[in-house]
């Protein structure tokens, strides 16, 4: 959420940055809502301080040796009753307008950082780097082929459980993607993330810290008779995970691991990638999530993405590091590098995980602070996928399909997996 400082003092603080996501923002009635709220916020708190005078008038004139019951306390104590009705008077105006400040401000995106780069589109996203050499040749299989003719996914059946966009993992296909599981944990927990298991079902303020309502709530799976949802990303039980608290610096940077199911509905995506394993309503992910002093954040981006990098290079697969144009960055993100990995089969480079700096954004909606000395103060998010399980799955089926028909295991896997190929069920 933006800070309401910017929208009372300076408004084009916020028009200015949105401008260069390609929002044209008209911020005037807001602001006029921020004004009020601070006048009555101000009117209250002088209302509340002259009743709590006349409250010690009241005891000091009874101790003075006035009568409890007689006109001079009286007279004090009708002024204090006034006080208060007006008081509740103001509380009750001051959430109505809080309330519709609330829910405008929830629906405006981060302010992109100083140093993404300007751009209207993700044809003006900027190649910051390449690793590996992809393989080329012709003739090879996409992931979808490999798997069905090796028999480790079926889809078809999956309709019949529950709709298309839905995969099962059989055999040597269900225990790919539990050895790569427990591998992406292994390496994140080895470099110092403490792993977490959350709850898949979050609820609205979950949703709402991380930044996914009330913008996307057509993204998300809903339980009809809970106020749950099924977590679109383990970022969402993350940011929850220390909502409403006061951390200590000294606790700072906390770096977490974790591993979920996630569930979008792919709205707007019909007719794409509909076979295979790149864009499912449910998929398995490794999540990276940091809380840290602002002073950090920009050093715990880098290094959080190297982590996840580091994960593609020790499965030797190809890939190269995008940073996101101010006209591409997600909701909640102020700074975001895409890391795409080369799909041999497909012939093109696919995102893996995005790995973004979110400022105080997430947590001044979820009101996370530390401890700066005597002082409190937000602190800063990131996040970013250390990886997508399937999608990692469908780049290694592709690099490393042989002519025989099996496929090569990367010999960082090879304890995990129990196996060096995949020859088929």
């Amino acid at each position: 959420m933006l800070d309401q400082r910017l929208l009372r003092n300076d408004p084009t603080l916020i028009t200015g940055p949105l401008a260069r996501r390609g929002m044209a923002t008209d911020l005037s009635g807001l602001r006029q809502l921020a004004l009020e709220a601070r006048d009555l916020e101000q009117r209250r708190s002088e209302l509340q301080a002259e009743g709590n005078r006349i409250g010690k008038e009241v005891g000091e004139r009874i101790r003075a040796g006035a009568a409890p019951g007689g006109e001079e306390v009286k007279e004090l104590r009708e002024q204090g009753n006034r006080i208060k009705r007006q008081v509740a008077e103001l509380e009750d105006q001051e959430k109505g307008i809080e309330a519709q400040l609330q829910q405008q401000l929830l629906v405006l995106p981060n302010l992109p950082s100083p140093l993404c780069p300007s751009g209207s589109s993700e044809a003006e996203n900027v190649e910051v780097k390449r690793w590996g050499t992809p393989r080329r040749e012709t003739g090879l299989q996409e992931h979808w082929q490999i798997a069905e003719r090796l028999g480790i996914v079926d889809s078809e059946r999956s309709v019949r459980i529950a709709q298309s966009r839905f995969v099962t993992l059989l055999g040597q296909g269900a225990r790919l993607e539990r050895a790569l599981i427990s591998f992406m944990l292994d390496r994140h927990a080895a470099r110092g993330y403490t792993e977490v298991l959350p709850p898949v079902l979050v609820n609205t303020a979950s949703l709402t810290g991380s930044g996914q309502l009330p913008k996307f709530a057509e993204e998300s799976f809903r339980c009809a008779d809970d106020d749950l949802w099924l977590t679109p990303t383990a970022e969402v039980p993350l940011t929850s995970l220390h909502r409403g608290e006061v951390l200590g610096a000294e606790q700072l940077p906390l770096r977490y691991a974790a591993y979920t199911p996630c569930f979008r509905r792919e709205a707007g995506s019909y007719g794409r990638d509909t076979r295979g394993l790149i864009r499912l309503h449910q998929f398995n992910k490794v999540e990276l999530y940091w809380f840290v002093a602002p002073e950090e954040s920009e050093a715990a981006h880098e290094q959080l993405t190297l982590d996840a990098e580091a994960i593609l290079e020790a499965l030797e697969l190809p890939y190269r590091r995008l940073e996101l144009c101010t006209g591409d960055l997600g909701f909640s993100a102020a700074r975001t590098y895409d890391l795409e990995v080369w799909l041999a089969g497909a012939g093109t480079y696919r995102e893996i995980s995005s790995c973004s700096t979110c400022g105080d954004f997430q947590a001044r909606r979820a009101s996370i602070r530390f401890r700066d000395g005597k002082t409190t103060r937000l602190l800063h998010t990131l996040n970013g996928s250390g990886l997508a399980v399937g999608r990692t799955m469908a780049a290694l089926l592709e690099a490393g399909q042989q002519p025989d028909g099996s496929v090569r295991i990367p010999a960082a896997l090879v304890p995990y997996m129990g196996a060096e190929w995949i020859k088929g069920n």
